[in-house]
């Protein structure tokens, strides 16, 4: 098994690969691997996929921040007893169950990994190069169609996939992750560039991520135009083919519903009582006491990010830290304590 401190060394080459900064032999690698991503999955664009990389490589992957985090957890990487863990990958946006492999590679565990048929391209290409760098990591990490006979388990899934995982793995140490979103609360005093960043959060990745904003908060008598102006950032968005599908797929249902909504030729905004909106829509609610709704907010089992002026900042919904488990469930510390 390797020890720690080799597996720290391999992810500093891992981020100078993912960073570009490998052989030429290396980035060809890379661009190929990008250009299968893309290929097999639409909704990978380069612009995306290059985002999700460098995120990884800046926010998961700086060498001072990985031992940082790690030296939170003493014992951490030599486990008393090795398990074997399981984990179920989402898919949604590129490269989402990252941080759950490099969490459960650094725990000393036997990681056997389910990926989504959306992303078995960039994860298993990062295997393949740990463990050409690495020989030894290639017993660390399995890829499997079916995880059976684990210790333990960490499966992220829809609402209804969660039902199945609960009964399976009830028996088992587990974390089970369901359907979450994340809405922003605005008070109209918001400045351009506020609004802008805002933009980010509700459109990066097309809006697919658990962390995307897909409800805004607003006062009552708010002024839609300059937040419908700042998303217009985004109106490239509209030339990509399954976006634009979905897009005039909503707009044909708000239409033929004479249902009120307002469009800057890219996004609808729609008033619903929903966290949760279909691709290419923005919902929106309104609020007379702020504070007690975003006391709500915090309550809520739907809410995976709150972006407010006292909260996950603008424009920073999805550049998580290595400690920003998601649903809020410490996936380093379950790992240490098997």
């Amino acid at each position: 098994m390797m020890e720690l401190s080799q597996k720290l060394a391999v992810l500093g080459r891992l981020e100078a690969y993912l960073g570009g900064k490998g052989t030429e032999e290396e980035q060809e690698s890379l661009r190929l691997a990008k250009q299968l991503a893309f290929a097999h999955n639409g909704w990978f664009t380069p612009e995306f996929v290059d985002l999700s990389l460098q995120n990884i490589c800046k926010y998961y992957l700086a060498p001072e921040k990985l031992e940082a985090w790690v030296a939170q957890y003493p014992g951490f990487g030599r486990p008393a007893s090795r398990k074997k863990v399981g984990i179920v990958a989402a898919g949604n946006i590129p490269l989402v169950g990252f941080h759950d492999w490099l969490t459960g590679f650094l725990s000393g565990h036997e990681i056997r990994i389910k990926l989504s048929s959306k992303d078995n391209i960039l994860l298993p290409h990062i295997f393949e190069k740990i463990a050409e760098w690495a020989p030894e990591a290639a017993q660390d990490t399995v890829v499997a169609d079916m995880l059976r006979d684990c210790d333990a388990y960490i499966a992220t899934g829809s609402n209804n996939s969660a039902r199945y995982f609960n009964y399976y793995f009830a028996k088992y140490p587990h974390i089970i992750r369901r359907n979450r979103t994340s809405a922003a609360v605005l008070t109209g005093a918001e400045s351009p560039e506020e609004l802008d960043a805002l933009a980010d959060d509700v459109m990066l990745y097309f809006g697919l991520g658990c962390r995307n904003v897909t409800k805004v908060y607003v006062p009552e008598g708010y002024d839609f135009e300059p937040l419908l102006t700042a998303l217009k950032k985004y109106d490239r968005l509209a030339d990509h083919h399954k976006y634009k599908n979905n897009y005039d797929y909503n707009l044909a249902l708000y239409l033929l519903n004479l249902s009120p909504y307002q469009t800057n030729g890219s996004l609808l905004l729609h008033e619903s009582e929903s966290l949760f909106s279909p691709l290419s829509v923005l919902h929106y609610g309104f609020y007379r006491n702020r504070q007690e709704l975003e006391a709500q907010l915090r309550e809520s089992q739907d809410l995976q990010c709150l972006v407010a002026a006292d909260a996950v900042p603008f424009g920073q919904a999805q550049y998580p830290s290595l400690t920003d488990y998601a649903d809020g469930v410490d996936t380093a510390a379950f790992l240490a304590s098997l």
